[in-house]
């Protein structure tokens, strides 16, 4: 005949062994929730840098054509870019902008390179190309329309 005592620690160790059972069943389940989630995330994350590589593509001027040769009169500023990659125009407006005792109009750039003022044709120009260094990120406008370095 079996002995009593040992059928019920054989039952007791059964009915924990089930428990435990239970407790791990549910968090592999959690685990592999989580590790799907994580796989969805995965898959977003490298769509939309996919997308936002191809917004920042786009959205860089493409190149002119001179010679037959694609270029890029006004570069983005890339770190360790020197302004000597810019043409020699705005060459002279970068220094008239860096040597201003602080944030500077178009106006007073054009007094620096020797731009007349006085007309308002000539001083277009001039803003046109302090807001296209801006745009390529040489240099940086402030909201009341004064322009600086951007470092």
């Amino acid at each position: 005949m079996l002995d009593p005592e040992l059928l019920e620690r054989i039952t007791a160790r059964r009915a924990e062994l089930d428990e435990l059972e239970e407790q791990l069943a549910k968090q592999l389940a959690e685990v592999r929730v989580e590790r799907d989630e994580l796989a969805v995330a995965e898959g977003v994350l490298e769509r939309m840098t996919g997308q936002l590589a191809e917004e920042r593509a786009s959205a860089r001027p493409m190149p002119g054509q001179v010679g037959g040769r694609a270029v890029m009169l006004i570069p983005h500023r890339e770190s360790g870019q020197e302004e000597d990659a810019l043409p020699w125009d705005y060459q002279r407006i970068i220094p008239a902008v860096r040597q201003a005792a602080g944030p500077v109009m178009a106006r007073e750039v054009g007094e620096v390179v020797g731009v007349d003022v006085s007309v308002k044709a000539k001083l277009e120009p001039l803003r046109s190309k302090l807001v296209r260094l801006v745009d390529r990120g040489w240099l940086r406008k402030l909201p009341d329309g004064r322009f600086t370095t951007r470092l």
